[in-house]
């Protein structure tokens, strides 16, 4: 050891710790508003959150929509202080499901395009059989040329 590594240790000089920034991310989050009044005070109160860049609030839909460097879980427990219900969008486009009247994907309360978020309503995996039986199809323009 040199003489400078023994000042160094001495000293015991700390350089500060960086904190891991939060990515930039949306939240899409599902609130009863029945006024005017109710909508401010979602807004006001998911707007005064630390990292929020913007707050869009469609008292139609029930949505609320934060963008910014936060926490999902954080945004919900503000909205949740308010004294309004409140749960995560629990719905998606109607033309990016495959089975939109699927069991429980179909919603009556849901807004207009849209259905639940639920597994039933997209296709599962194909089987690894008809994986197989793609290959000798006479359907398949690629399929083996040996038989």
């Amino acid at each position: 050891m040199g003489i400078l590594d023994h000042v160094i240790e001495y000293c015991d000089v700390k350089t500060p710790k960086l904190k891991k920034r939060k990515p930039l991310q949306t939240v899409e989050i599902k609130v009863k508003m029945d006024c005017d009044g109710c909508e401010r005070k979602v807004k006001n109160a998911v707007s005064g959150m630390k990292g929020v860049k913007s707050v869009e609030v469609s008292r139609k839909q029930s949505r609320v929509t934060v963008s910014g460097y936060v926490e999902p879980k954080k945004v919900l427990e503000t909205v949740e202080s308010t004294g309004k219900k409140a749960e995560f969008w629990p719905y998606v486009p109607y033309n990016l499901v495959y089975y939109p009247y699927a069991a429980q994907a179909y919603d009556k309360k849901a807004p207009p395009g849209y259905v639940k978020n639920v597994p039933q309503a997209f296709p599962s995996p194909p089987a690894l059989e008809e994986k197989y039986t793609w290959l000798f199809s006479d359907d398949n323009p690629h399929a083996c040329s040996i038989m």
